[in-house]
């Protein structure tokens, strides 16, 4: 089915669209295909060649990928020491005592954690803030895991913060606030160097690239008072 709708101001045709409807012969299809575009860069057409690829595969195959889903939602736990997402209440990194447990690395989420990692540059651990401070999202420090890093600065062992944040509008106002409640503290704080571009989200850059960044890494304070 196709709907053609257009847009018109003061007599005149601006722009004509034309939207292509899906239409299904079976309602679980139609359910399976809603269900599947939900997820991020899933469109309707990709959703359907995925459900029609399930349909082909045994049922077996469809049900191991169902309740790995559903093990994955029911048992995923926040590690209780740096909030990443972990099988247990402590986390592998926090867990390994080989770690540099005085230094801590700060990232937006897990895809930052796994970025990093994949260097095999560093040998700290980190804390997994859940997101950026945004105003225009109403995301506040209050919604992150502020709190819990002022204490472990506070607890006195730590050595060093680096802030591993995404070189954005929202990840420098992240930084600043963050910097702002331990300032005080003596502690090393230092950032990952700009060979991450600006306006560059962390997961998206290459390992080597991400490695040298956290190697020549350098005193947050000049960060801002360079500018």
């Amino acid at each position: 089915m196709n709907a053609d709708f257009r847009c018109v101001k003061a007599g005149y045709t601006i722009k004509s669209i034309t939207f292509v409807v899906m239409e299904f012969s079976s309602k679980l299809i139609e359910k399976a295909v809603n269900e599947m575009s939900q997820l991020p860069g899933i469109g309707k057409r990709t959703a359907l060649r995925l459900v029609l690829h399930l349909l082909k595969q045994p049922k077996e195959q469809t049900g191991f990928l169902s309740q790995a889903l559903l093990n994955m939602r029911e048992d995923i736990k926040f590690c209780q020491n740096c909030h990443n997402i972990s099988d247990t209440k402590i986390c592998e990194i926090c867990a390994n005592t080989s770690r540099n447990h005085q230094m801590i690395c700060v990232v937006e989420d897990i895809r930052d954690v796994m970025a990093i990692e994949n260097t095999g540059q560093y040998r700290g651990i980190y804390h997994v803030l859940g997101g950026k401070i945004s105003p225009i999202e109403g995301v506040g420090p209050s919604q992150l895991n502020i709190s819990t890093l002022v204490e472990k600065v506070k607890s006195g062992k730590v050595v060093e913060i680096i802030f591993a944040l995404s070189s954005t509008m929202e990840g420098d106002t992240t930084n600043f606030y963050i910097y702002k409640q331990i300032a005080d503290s003596e502690i090393v704080i230092s950032t990952i160097a700009r060979g991450i571009s600006v306006g560059d989200e962390l997961e998206y850059a290459d390992e080597i690239t991400l490695g040298r960044s956290i190697l020549h890494r350098v005193p947050f304070e000049k960060t801002f008072k360079s500018n």
